[in-house]
């Protein structure tokens, strides 16, 4: 995979981890409309000049999200609320019932139809998600063409702390995948990803890893029937070999590991059981699990797929509208006796909980 390469170091002092604090650096009356302004005692206090405007709302995802702003003078809004509770949250405004982006925030989710904005609240002392001080590793963004898909795709890497000065040394790979409506910078600008690693391997808990966060929506947003299979050609015959290619990672299947959330632990589970020669490693967080047809192979060859999977690490939370189907996913495992840990947790289907998901993951990754 030859391509253009766009190369941003996405260190870990990222302008998104300050987004929240940064005032909005417009003229006059627009430069009042710092949103969100976070206090000390957790607090939050939001804003927008909407000087026409008859209801303005913020809902977010924290507990009591939903508040109404009150207009003040100049055609300002604002209201407080919390204090919230440490963690990466998502947000919106409504106004007049339209749904928006907070303009006061550069912290935006990365989405097909950006709709959200993010207000990180780090916690005292900080998560597992939070910006600490230890050795950090960097993101960097990837163009491509892809000749399976005949197209420009995209793709970020992040490598470990130490990564450029050890020029000697090789890694094990994570193929980290996204859901349904984000793309490949959402695990980095959402999902703290490269943090909860930087955390993690300072704490000697998870192995220095090279993550690849590829673009999951590999079919046309009209014709998503065959997405899996698409995503799975440009994976195996153009993302991986030039990974391989252009990063020092180890090329054994017990070196690499792919893992997704939601249409991303599908794509996950679908492609690692039907290739076990690539991967031995597997994890789905909250999935859209494959059904016994995408995975005939495995399930008709349980004993060699057991052999040669060094893990299988399916979770799903109490409250998740695809809790259902995971369950069914794992009586087949059982029914086929393919071995695999199976975690039932607390929470929805949401960043706060596969954040959590992660962080219980890579520590078992590698070893």
């Amino acid at each position: 995979m030859k391509a253009p390469l766009l190369f941003l170091c996405l260190l870990a002092a990222a302008s998104l981890a300050t987004a929240a604090e940064t005032p909005n650096p417009g003229r006059g009356p627009a430069a009042t409309t710092k949103s969100p302004d976070v206090q000390p005692d957790r607090r939050v206090t939001f804003r927008l000049r909407a000087p026409k405007a008859s209801e303005v709302l913020v809902t977010g995802q924290w507990a009591n999200g939903r508040a109404a702003l009150s207009r003040e003078t100049n055609g300002i809004w604002s209201v407080t609320v919390g204090p919230v509770a440490p963690g990466v949250w998502e947000y919106s405004l409504q106004v007049d019932g339209l749904s928006m982006i907070d303009p006061g925030n550069p912290a935006i989710k990365p989405m097909r139809e950006p709709r959200t904005s993010i207000l990180h609240v780090p916690g005292q002392p900080p998560l597992i998600h939070d910006f600490q001080p230890v050795p950090h590793g960097v993101v960097r963004q990837h163009s491509y063409y892809s000749k399976a898909l005949d197209r420009l795709r995209e793709l970020a890497v992040y490598t470990p702390p130490g990564y450029d000065e050890q020029t000697a040394q090789r890694y094990p790979t994570l193929y980290l995948q996204h859901g349904s409506g984000d793309n490949q910078a959402t695990w980095v600008a959402h999902g703290k990803a490269h943090w909860i690693l930087d955390n993690l391997i300072a704490q000697g808990r998870a192995q220095p890893m090279v993550v690849v966060m590829m673009d999951g929506h590999a079919s046309p947003p009209e014709n998503r029937t065959n997405n899996t299979a698409l995503f799975e050609r440009d994976l195996l015959e153009e993302v991986l070999p030039w990974v391989n290619a252009s990063y020092r990672v180890k090329p054994e299947p017990a070196s690499r590991a792919i893992v997704g959330l939601s249409m991303g632990g599908g794509q996950s589970l679908t492609i690692g059981l039907n290739h076990l020669e690539q991967f031995a490693w597997i994890g789905g967080f909250s999935s859209a699990t494959p059904s016994r047809e995408a995975i005939a192979g495995a399930l008709a060859a349980p004993t060699a797929t057991g052999q040669k999977l060094k893990l299988l690490w399916i979770a799903c939370g109490k409250e998740d509208f695809l809790l259902a189907r995971n369950r069914e996913f794992i009586e087949l495992l059982k029914e086929k006796q393919i071995p695999h840990e199976w975690h039932l947790t607390e929470g929805s289907h949401s960043w706060p909980v596969w954040r959590g998901y992660l962080a219980d993951i890579l520590p078992r990754l590698f070893h």
